[in-house]
């Protein structure tokens, strides 16, 4: 059955009873928390991929992209504050509808954590090499990306020659190695303990509140209404399309730029009123970051324009693919300005191209000193969610073993850091974050499912939060997620049932006959 095996709720509750975390966040703390987590990361490494897919209708991306996830965060408010213990999305799975589908999430959320942490390491990478060009360290292209590697893969599986894929060979490199050193030295950190302050991860939150306002404050005087026409130039988008492009799929990759709002979810346990203040704390973050973005998003299209780049036949080209990088490389070539699509460090070239270095320089190490710190977080709660399947018994134990000397979860921690760091030093920003997102959008798809099924199968169970209008808000969210996971572009949609196939492989194989709840060792 489906939803056999559930895990039993009371346990787990009798496990985070006993944490007995002082309530003591408002809504204004809340909304301060969200907005740290969320700020940050999408813009500065995402903002030329959502321009190539939708032009300036980017700016409706962000909005499509904020409202699917404020309902589906409401729904995850409910889950956290039921059942307040790590595991995510996998632990509420387990808990509603059972372990099949729980290990299916816990299975989709390492795209969500170790590919959305290797997105965010070669966004790093893309800022650090830009900013030691612009201090005169010339990094070459042949260990900075992996552009040409990537364009003989297209030619092997049987892509036909284009001169764009010629220019990509003779320009591009063939592996992304600072990307691969920020993962080796967090993976590191991860394994000896050592964690950021408090203290510390509010320096980089204003580090980047500042840098972002100074784009825009530099942005907005010179904005072009000129630039923003055509307005849509690849249409709303088609979710059944395998292009990607148009408003809807760059909302899909968009998406990305939102994760970490489940930090305000997840701090309900520790909330006063919650079912005032969790609800409040999450519109609250996600409308002060979503008009964020539409700021930077309107000062980067109105400075220099965001139209996408096209082939020499006239058709838009998908970003992250090698004939991108080889159009980019000869538009360069040409002694033309590069395009705002075309820039790895998009807010660094638009104040760069307005006659403001300094300040692009400033923007670039924002960036360089911030997204450590999101790849660190990302890989944690990576590490944290396969340590707690193989405690439950799905994954090998030895996944669970704890360091005799620093007590973390080192094995586990290295697979995870060794996984992300080969999908960073081959895969460009915006694949990965694509693959990322289509993790992401399943988990929170369950989440709304669970909310749900629990509402029918335990209506008399103490919620802390309950979701406003939960028959109208997780559909809502449900078809959100699916929404935005059919407009990824084809190779993203297929990663996931592909990933998926694999994960149940194994299940069947291994976890299923192992399990501690089948075992009676719940």
């Amino acid at each position: 059955m489906i939803f056999g095996r559930v895990k039993s709720l009371d346990a787990i509750l009798a496990t985070a009873e006993k944490k007995g975390l002082h309530r003591s966040l408002g809504a204004f703390q809340l909304t301060m928390l969200g907005v740290g987590a969320v700020i940050g990361t999408g813009i500065f490494v995402l903002t030329s991929e959502a321009a190539q897919k939708a032009g300036p209708g980017m700016l409706l991306s962000f909005v499509v992209a904020g409202f699917v996830c404020a309902v589906a965060a409401l729904c995850y408010s409910e889950l956290a504050s039921m059942v307040p213990v790590s595991g995510s999305a996998y632990t509420y799975t387990y808990a509603v509808t059972g372990e099949v589908l729980a290990w299916m999430v816990g299975w989709a959320l390492i795209l969500e954590y170790a590919v959305g942490a290797s997105a965010v390491a070669v966004g790093w990478s893309n800022h650090f090499v830009g900013l030691l060009n612009g201090l005169g360290w010339h990094v070459p292209a042949a260990i900075s990306n992996a552009d040409a590697l990537m364009a003989n893969m297209y030619l092997a599986f049987g892509a036909a020659p284009s001169p764009d894929l010629t220019t990509a060979l003779q320009t591009g490199g063939w592996i992304n190695f600072p990307a691969i050193v920020i993962i080796a030295a967090v993976t590191w950190l991860l394994v000896i303990g050592t964690t950021e302050s408090a203290r510390a991860n509010a320096v980089l939150v204003a580090i980047k509140i500042v840098a972002l306002t100074a784009f825009i404050a530099l942005t907005l005087p010179v904005l072009n209404a000129k630039n923003f026409d055509p307005f849509m130039p690849t249409g709303f988008g088609n979710p059944f399309s395998s292009s990607g492009l148009g408003v809807l799929g760059a909302s899909a990759s968009i998406f990305f730029a939102y994760v970490g709002f489940d930090a305000v979810s997840t701090a309900a346990e520790e909330t006063k009123n919650p079912q005032r203040n969790v609800p409040i704390g999450l519109i609250a973050s996600l409308t002060i970051c979503t008009i964020f973005y539409l700021l930077v998003a309107s000062g980067a299209i109105g400075a220099i324009g965001a139209q996408p780049v096209r082939s020499l036949s006239g058709v838009v080209l998908s970003p992250g693919t090698p004939e991108i990088a080889g159009r980019c490389a000869a538009i360069v070539a040409t002694g033309a300005i590069e395009p705002l699509v075309c820039s790895k460090e998009a807010l660094v070239h638009v104040l760069d191209t307005i006659n403001w270095p300094m300040v692009g320089r400033f923007v670039g190490l924002a960036a360089v000193l911030a997204l450590p710190s999101v790849v660190l977080m990302m890989m944690f709660g990576q590490t944290r969610v396969f340590f707690t399947m193989a405690r439950d018994g799905l994954l090998p134990s030895r996944l669970a073993s704890i360091h005799p000397k620093f007590r973390t979860p080192h094995v586990v921690t290295v697979v995870t850091g060794i996984a992300a760091a080969i999908a960073a030093a081959i895969l460009p920003v915006g694949r990965l974050a694509d693959y990322s997102n289509a993790g992401t959008l399943f988990a929170f798809l369950m989440v709304a499912v669970s909310v749900m099924v629990l509402r029918k199968t335990d209506p008399s169970r103490k919620r802390p939060f309950r979701t406003p209008l939960v028959w109208v808000v997780a559909p809502l969210a449900i078809i959100g997620c699916v929404g935005l996971y059919l407009s990824l572009p084809l190779t993203a949609k297929l990663v996931l049932p592909g990933w998926g196939a694999i994960g149940l492989v194994i299940y069947f194989a291994y976890s299923r006959s192992r399990s501690h709840v089948a075992l009676g060792l719940e």
